[in-house]
């Protein structure tokens, strides 16, 4: 840990020793954070009380999770979220709408770690249960929210940082949950929040299309009707990766570079295309395209034979949520940081198809454009340091110009635009 931040957690200790212990305006913590901590005192909570879990017993438990709408989302949850956090020090918490933990998953060392202070499921981390907490506080303001060390009401809390963004019903805007992931410094690093807000944004997209599936598989005359638990939308990731992800019901299938092709051209042309013009998009000839299609519906068969597609001309049968479909849509809506967080890099980069080339330049082109002329500084910056702008010139350029004067930014984006003209000239 550097000199600067721990005299950082230093201040912010005494801050907490300050408002907690003293009952006196602290100085050098956020506001949000003392706002919270005087709600925490106003409820008489004890920062040196060991929590309490409250727990449900573990039959009511199953019973209140399998009927709880953010059940239907736990796929999303587990491809954004979950599997990669099982190896990085971090757990990732799915509470209710009153702050009650559901599930908890992601790193096993660190889940046993986090049982020493209850955070288990069937926990209250609610902010009249604890105090302040990412996923208790986040749903008392409503909004996401990072939670760093000391910053914590609860000292106990304290060795430990979070990261926790509320879930609305898309429908009606009511809340349902919050997600959280905790952990070290990792779980409140600059790119964790806008990772948080996409993975949320992208399961409340799900929990829209569910409903609508819903509606449409509900009788429309009778008395008694049956609830309908819809499938997730099948998933296909292509962006950044080699060859595709196709996750159907949490199981994840990994494809081959031509049939993750096959699919990102069917699910970017839903009217379908012919054997002809399939061939043309992706270099090749009509017989190569014939018995690759007959491997591909094997493929789809043993996994979900919904999924097949179609002849004459070749179409999907079902809709695929494809992950650069998700990354314009966002941008569509103007949400810019949350379509960066989705973006982890070109269309399958390594695909010489012409049909791909084009998907890709496309979906690049539009990133960037939203970037420079729409996205926030902060945003314009981290896209700046990605991969793709890395030796963007006009990227830095632009950073540069929008920083104001005095901003210590500066520096480093005068550096890095040097550090491209040299190794560029």
């Amino acid at each position: 840990m550097s000199t600067a931040e721990s005299s950082a957690r230093a201040l912010v200790e005494q801050a907490h020793n300050t408002a907690i212990g003293d009952r006196s305006v602290a100085t050098g913590v956020r506001r949000l954070v003392h706002e919270s901590w005087q709600r925490s005192l106003r409820l008489e909570l004890d920062p040196d009380q060991p929590l309490d879990s409250r727990q449900l017993t573990d039959h009511d438990l199953r019973e209140y999770r399998d009927s709880h709408p953010l059940s239907l989302a736990l796929p999303t949850i587990h491809r954004l979220l979950i599997r990669h956090t099982l190896d990085a020090g971090l757990i990732v918490a799915i509470g209710d709408q009153d702050g009650r933990l559901l599930w908890i998953d992601g790193d096993r060392t660190l889940r046993r770690r986090a049982e020493g202070m209850l955070f288990v499921e069937g926990a209250d981390w609610s902010e009249k249960a604890v105090g302040t907490s990412a996923p208790g506080t986040a749903l008392a303001l409503d909004h996401g929210i990072q939670i760093r060390g000391a910053e914590h009401f609860n000292r106990i809390v304290h060795p430990w940082s979070c990261t926790a963004v509320p879930v609305h019903d898309p429908s009606t805007g009511a809340m349902l949950g919050v997600i959280d992931i905790t952990g070290g410094d990792d779980a409140v690093a600059p790119a964790t929040l806008p990772l948080m807000e996409a993975a949320v944004a992208a399961v409340e997209s799900e929990l829209r299309i569910q409903t609508l599936d819903a509606e449409r598989a509900r009788p429309r005359r009778t008395i008694h009707r049956a609830v309908v638990r819809p499938e997730a939308l099948p998933a296909l990731s292509v962006l950044g990766l080699e060859g595709g992800a196709l996750e159907l019901s949490g199981t994840v299938i990994e494809l081959s570079v031509r049939h993750a092709e096959i699919l990102v051209l069917l699910a970017w042309h839903p009217a379908g295309l012919s054997a002809e013009r399939l061939a043309e998009l992706l270099g090749c000839s009509v017989d190569t395209v014939r018995p690759e299609m007959v491997r591909l519906r094997r493929v789809l068969e043993k996994a979900d034979p919904s999924l097949v597609p179609t002849s004459r001309p070749y179409k999907l049968a079902r809709a695929l949520d494809l992950d650069a479909r998700r990354v314009l849509s966002f941008l569509d809506r103007g949400a810019h940081r949350v379509a960066l967080a989705g973006y982890s890099g070109p269309v399958l980069p390594r695909s010489v198809a012409p049909g791909i080339r084009s998907i890709r330049d496309e979906v690049c082109s539009r990133v960037r454009d939203a970037m420079l002329t729409d996205a926030s500084l902060d945003t314009l910056l981290t896209y700046a340091r990605s991969d793709e702008a890395a030796y963007d010139v006009e990227v830095w350029t632009a950073c540069l110009t929008r920083l104001p004067a005095k901003s210590p930014k500066r520096a480093s984006v005068v550096s890095r635009l040097e550090r491209i003209n040299a190794e560029l000239a």
